[in-house]
């Protein structure tokens, strides 16, 4: 496995792979996926975290069902830019998981990330019983979306220069 920029990351895939968001919790891991044409980030499950090695194989089964490519990972970064002791405990996950997947890891910075969520699922008139149920799969789309859309940029500046 590799930490990988997403820049790097788009000379990677190849087309009609679909990657995945993780929003990393002390508690959960929220998931989502993008679909094949990597547009659209989805919420789908929330993992609950019991100890890593259990956390880790829900993690690589989830990706093998999905047919993973990759993972966009929130980074928890301190608003004036800092980093933090959940910086420190992603950045100790995935290396951690460098034992266990070749699959890349593109660390993605989440600020705001889970207030933007919890704002379109009010948004939405859901529940608060259903938005705690929710709000890491959500917060992992818009992680992944934000990750999906510079992917996206990059294609198109690269057909420019290719032209």
């Amino acid at each position: 496995m590799t930490v990988l920029t997403i820049e790097e990351m788009a000379e990677t895939l190849a087309p009609r792979q679909a990657i995945a968001g993780l929003d990393l919790g002390t508690k959960t891991i929220g998931l989502s996926m993008s679909d094949l044409g990597r547009r659209f980030a989805t919420p789908r499950t929330v993992i609950r975290r019991v100890k890593f090695t259990i956390d880790a194989q829900a993690l690589l089964d989830f990706a093998q069902s999905e047919k993973v490519a990759g993972f966009i990972i929130g980074l928890p970064m301190n608003m004036d830019g800092s980093a933090g002791p959940r910086v420190q405990a992603t950045r100790a996950f995935v290396r951690n998981m460098e034992q266990k997947t070749a699959l890349p890891f593109v660390y993605w910075d989440e600020r705001l990330s889970t207030v933007a969520a919890e704002r379109t699922l009010l948004e939405m008139d859901v529940s608060r019983a259903k938005r705690a149920e929710r709000i890491d799969s959500a917060a992992a789309s818009f992680i992944l979306q934000g990750a999906l859309d510079r992917l996206s940029l990059l294609a198109r500046s690269g057909d420019e220069f290719s032209a």
